[in-house]
């Protein structure tokens, strides 16, 4: 039986978008999409969320329109359907919902009757509304990379339309001393100036769990506590992994939760794991972390780590010479947290002591701060660690071949020269097959991308890179 012709048409243009989109993009953003019908010259898709369909119309529309042109003819017009989860009740943000909305407020408001606030002591009457955030987080001292764009400029997208956006809620995710607080924080602020009449409020999970039990314990306060934090228009909570196990606050946060999201108010969560890696929580509130953007922030590669090292000593008002931060980004690569007090220690060691910060003096420093090893990465040691990882003989790496796992362990390699030693991207071409420094540079930037798409690719790397840096 032949395939209805719209299934054809969308086969066909997969097959032409395939050739020209990396494998991992073409799963990760075109194997969920769903062709629904072909009617004249108007063809319509179904795709998994807002997001996606956003996604979709900044990065790869001119692949998707050419395609669709080539097999319909140049009056091809696309249309979007936006998939709804059957546990969802209610499809936001269509203004269709409004009176829905209204009829699903889980909590009934009480007239004449003051909120306590639980931000304040007991007995204050006025409620006012503290934001809980610190100046210091804010985006300006936010530096970007390739370890925490998406989420960068998800939060920048987010102030600029809380609530009413594709990122609603938007979930950070990452270890710890990435900078999940400073960008959660980072979003707050920012939407705070852009719209001061906002209520915003940080919390953090403890406190929110704390502030709880609070209220259970205080007679008729339980319900004082849900409508206080219903009236927040940009609630963000910070660790809700923490809320594991405790059963009262989740079925708490879930009320809240739902209220703020089918209203319009504009939910930002931070975790240490991703919503499918979390455990003790409920069933219920994990699909609702999954309704927006999760965004995963990296450890900060060598160039972030730079940037960083100079924009931190920049506003402290030291210079530091181009050896010591090179030195500094290639031996202090936990995390943000790591780099910052590291540098701290050493313009306080070098303040206090009156001595000129040399790289003798970060060398000695560092090494009692954190753990340095001693043997130096080269090009060769991350050339065979990718090869014995890959069960590829050495020398293949080195050649012209064009097989997809050797041109990609290829690229891993030199995405590992780049940012774990001090090698140029000509010095790093040159040994490792022969290229110029545009294909090392088009290298790193392949990687990059399919670290942030592909939970597979971005396992190959981070094992790889334990293997170069066991005590990392």
């Amino acid at each position: 039986m032949n395939e209805p012709q719209h299934i054809q048409v969308w086969n066909n243009c997969l097959r032409i978008i395939k050739d020209v989109v990396p494998p991992a993009s073409f799963k990760t953003w075109f194997e969920p999409i769903k062709s629904v019908s072909l009617e004249g010259s108007t063809f319509t898709i179904e795709v998994p969320s807002e997001f996606f369909r956003e996604y979709l119309e900044e990065h790869f529309i001119d692949f998707i329109s050419k395609a669709l042109k080539r097999e319909i003819g140049h009056s091809a017009r696309l249309q979007y359907r936006v998939k709804v989860m059957q546990d969802i009740s209610v499809t936001y943000p269509q203004q269709s919902c409004h009176e829905l909305r209204n009829k699903s407020v889980p909590f009934p408001q009480r007239e004449n009757h003051v909120i306590s606030n639980p931000f304040v002591i007991p007995g204050l009457q006025q409620l006012n509304i503290d934001p809980q955030l610190n100046p210091v987080y804010c985006f300006s001292n936010y530096i970007e990379g390739d370890c925490n764009r998406l989420g960068r400029s998800a939060g920048l997208s987010i102030a600029q339309n809380p609530g009413r956006n594709a990122f609603n809620p938007l979930f950070i995710y990452g270890g710890p001393g990435l900078g999940k607080t400073h960008l959660a924080q980072a979003i707050g602020i920012e939407i705070k100036e852009k719209f001061p009449e906002k209520i915003v409020l940080y919390v953090s999970a403890n406190r929110f769990q704390t502030q709880y039990m609070d209220a259970v314990n205080i007679k008729n306060k339980l319900t004082d506590f849900l409508h206080f934090y219903q009236m927040i228009d940009v609630l963000i909570i910070d660790d809700v992994h923490e809320f594991a196990e405790k059963a009262g606050t989740q079925n708490a946060f879930f009320h809240i939760f739902n209220h703020l999201h089918q209203s319009g108010k504009q939910l930002v969560l931070t975790s240490d794991k991703a919503p499918a890696d979390l455990q003790g929580l409920e069933q219920r509130l994990l699909s609702r972390f999954k309704w927006g953007l999760s965004a995963e922030l990296n450890p900060p590669t060598f160039e972030t780590r730079v940037a960083i090292l100079k924009a931190k000593s920049f506003k402290d008002g030291i210079e530091l010479p181009d050896e010591v931060v090179d030195f500094l980004a290639s031996k202090v690569t936990g995390n943000i947290r790591e780099i910052e007090g590291t540098l701290i220690s050493l313009i306080a060691h070098a303040t206090l002591n009156r001595e000129t910060i040399t790289l003798d003096l970060a060398q000695r420093l560092t090494e009692k701060i954190v753990n340095v090893s001693k043997e130096d990465i080269s090009l060769n040691k991350i050339q065979t660690a990718v090869c014995e990882y890959f069960g590829i003989p050495s020398e293949s790496i080195l050649s012209n071949t064009r097989k997809r796992e050797i041109v990609q362990a290829r690229q891993i390699a030199m995405y590992l020269g780049r940012n774990l030693t001090k090698t140029s991207l000509a010095s790093i071409g040159a040994q490792i097959g022969g290229k110029n420094h545009a294909t090392v540079l088009h290298a790193c930037n392949t990687v990059s991308d399919l670290i942030e798409t592909d939970r597979n690719f971005r396992r190959y790397v981070t094992d790889i890179e334990k293997r170069l840096r066991p005590d990392s």
